[in-house]
């Protein structure tokens, strides 16, 4: 309650508007729905606060105590609706069924051992309920179960777990034959979820006695070389003022590299105010007339579709792209009028290629270079002073068994890489991500996309309503990536921008409105 004479805040009245959406999804929901919320939570909250939560508000506050919900993020508590199939309750957190199935692969926070429990209690009929009993009934309590009760009393007893199946299948095999399928379908599922490096026979391995390419001296060269890439080059902003001077900054080697940009004085931002936030262009190839293809490369195009379209951009596809019509795709956006109306310009990648150069759909090597070039100040000038982001998810090209769930999409390891800073061009206000430095292998999966896009869409997704700036975006990508595949301590994969903004982006995203939009 305020105090006399003060009155709400715009924050509190959006945290009274977050939590009276719980209060209607609560209303929504009945006791079995409680004790199903109560289960899939059992991972995250501890089994004496869940014994305490008699409603589903209970444990929306359990979940917000562990940071597990927050007006920012609701994915997790989505995720449970979705689960327990309260589809008509996810327009209350702004997502659809289809959105939150597209996400799910990269931000599931139910397990899939958890899941694999759900969905057998939810195909346990009562006559299989009924055998089950009585096949376990030496080791049960002699009260009545559901089928949920269950199974969650042979994994409080430590008889089943993740990796101990056996008297589940057992039983299934005895009692209900048809759930098999499921669990075999788990097992799978664990088995490709495992985030490592493809084996050997999977991949182009790194040379022998080698287990990375780059050494700690070789990142200190790089960055060395970028550095001097960028002499104090100002450039004349159109009001005649010099403008900041133009610097190369490179994220792959080390998180840490942009991090330190916080000690510095702080920049300027760029504008990022208008009714048209500018075009956000992706080249998908999938198929090749002299190449593998590249399977889940759709979803990658149709997650960046998505996430820009969410953040005001209008977002052209073009698919199998070869290098005449990439040639006039570069062209039309090169002089698209369009320019002089927005904020920003995207351009995508996905493909085949080397570092340093990408592939086109009829197998001809273009420099990235070459791409950047057309939108120079002077070959662009709709676009000058205006942030120029360009993202690639280039692959290797190599032949990759066809049954295996993750590919690798990496530069040949044996191929000497230029640097980086010869692909951007010495002129402000450019940023090119790639997905690997060289050497490092990169991870696409043949269903789930790639593991540098999927992971800048999140981050693009979670971010942007924090009002983070395009640079700490991208350290957050190179963290939750290098992180995903060196769970093993193998190979490593760690995306690489480098970048000659002069000022902040805060986002791609200055909306007047907190979200950039209230769906996405």
């Amino acid at each position: 309650m305020t105090a006399q004479g003060q009155s709400l805040s715009s924050d509190d009245y959006c945290q009274m508007d977050f939590r009276g959406k719980l209060l209607i999804i609560d209303s929504n929901l009945g006791d079995q729905d409680v004790e199903r919320l109560k289960f899939l939570c059992r991972d995250h909250i501890s089994s004496r606060s869940l014994e305490r939560s008699n409603s589903a508000v209970d444990i929306f506050d359990q979940l917000m105590t562990e940071e597990l919900l927050s007006e920012e993020d609701t994915f997790f508590l989505a995720e449970l609706l979705y689960t327990i199939k309260q589809n008509s309750l996810l327009r209350h957190l702004h997502y659809t069924k289809e959105q939150v199935a597209c996400l799910l692969p990269t931000r599931r926070k139910v397990s899939l051992f958890r899941n694999l429990l759900y969905e057998l209690s939810e195909d346990i009929s009562s006559e299989n309920l009924k055998g089950m009993t009585f096949l376990l009934r030496e080791s049960i309590p002699r009260v009545q179960m559901t089928s949920l009760s269950l199974l969650s009393y042979l994994e409080k007893q430590d008889q089943i777990d993740e990796d101990n199946l056996t008297l589940l299948e057992d039983v299934c095999k005895k009692i209900a034959p048809n759930l098999m399928r499921k669990i075999e379908k788990y097992k799978r599922e664990k088995a490709s979820q495992v985030v490592t490096p493809p084996s050997a026979e999977e991949t182009e391995s790194l040379p022998q006695g080698k287990e990375e390419l780059f050494s700690p001296s070789d990142i200190k060269h790089l960055l060395g070389s970028l550095q001097e890439g960028s002499q104090q080059d100002e450039h004349a902003g159109s009001n005649g003022e010099t403008a900041t001077p133009v610097s190369v900054g490179l994220l792959g080697a080390s998180v840490e590299t942009l991090t330190s940009k916080s000690s510095t004085k702080e920049t300027a931002v760029y504008r990022m105010d208008r009714n048209h936030r500018g075009f956000c262009v992706v080249v998908n190839n999938h198929r090749f007339t002299s190449m593998s293809e590249r399977p889940g490369t759709h979803k990658d195009a149709e997650c960046l579709r998505r996430v820009f379209e969410w953040l005001g951009f209008s977002v052209h596809v073009y698919v199998d792209v070869t290098k005449v019509h990439l040639m006039q795709v570069l062209q039309k956006y090169q002089s698209h009028p369009g320019h002089a109306d927005g904020d920003c310009f995207v351009f995508c990648v996905l493909t085949h290629g080397e570092f340093g150069a990408i592939y086109s759909s009829d197998g001809d090597l273009i420099p990235i270079r070459e791409i950047l070039s057309h939108f120079t100040a002077q070959q662009c000038p709709g676009l000058a002073h205006k942030p120029k982001l360009f993202f690639i998810q280039a692959c290797q090209g190599e032949e990759i068994q066809p049954s295996v769930s993750i590919e690798a999409d990496a530069v040949n390891p044996e191929l000497k890489a230029p640097l980086l800073k010869d692909s951007i061009p010495v002129e402000a206000d450019f940023l090119l991500g790639l997905a690997t430095v060289p050497g490092y292998v990169s991870f696409r999966h043949v269903k789930e996309g790639s593991w540098y896009i999927q992971s800048l869409y999140n981050h693009l997704k979670d971010l942007v309503p924090r009002r983070e700036d395009i640079l700490s975006i991208l350290t957050a990508v190179n963290n939750d990536v290098s992180r995903q595949v060196d769970k093993r301590g193998s190979k490593k994969q760690m995306p690489q921008p480098a970048f000659t903004l002069r000022k902040k982006s805060y986002s791609l995203c200055h909306r007047k409105s907190f979200y950039c939009s209230s769906e996405f």
